[in-house]
């Protein structure tokens, strides 16, 4: 049976009911982390230089963690795909500000919204230069 008689024996509704999965497991993960390798220099960054602080550069999140160490993760949470990821100093972990979705450092999820987790991105201070890289 050509393709065309199979359309018209079950019609056109019918064959988009059917084949909608198949189109929506093809398409693109769009929250899948994308290679990262940059540096940042801290005098040009200085809100770094404090703990507790961090900022948003090439849609990523880096932080100076509570800790003393520099954490990094993706700009995008993955509970909606959306540019909303912060760090937040109080509890030490990644924070989407949309549906309070939380992430330890590790880019883990810590509740409901954050279920799917995050991609975080190595760290490697050498002088002043911070570099961020998968």
């Amino acid at each position: 049976m050509q393709r065309r008689e199979f359309l018209e024996k079950i019609g056109i509704g019918a064959a988009f009911a059917v084949t909608s999965a198949c189109f929506q497991s093809c398409k693109k993960d769009d929250t899948a982390a994308a290679a990262v390798d940059f540096t940042l220099n801290l005098d040009d960054n200085a809100s770094l230089l404090t703990k507790g602080n961090y900022i948003i550069k090439n849609n990523v999140v880096i932080a100076y963690g509570t800790d003393g160490t520099y954490y990094a993760c993706t700009v995008v949470c993955t509970h909606e795909d959306l540019k909303k990821m912060t760090y937040k100093k109080t509890t030490n972990e990644f924070f989407c500000t949309e549906h309070d979705a939380r992430f330890d450092l590790t880019g883990k999820g810590l509740n409901k919204e954050a279920e799917k987790g995050i991609s975080v991105y190595k760290t490697t201070l050498t002088g002043k230069n911070l570099r961020i890289f998968s």
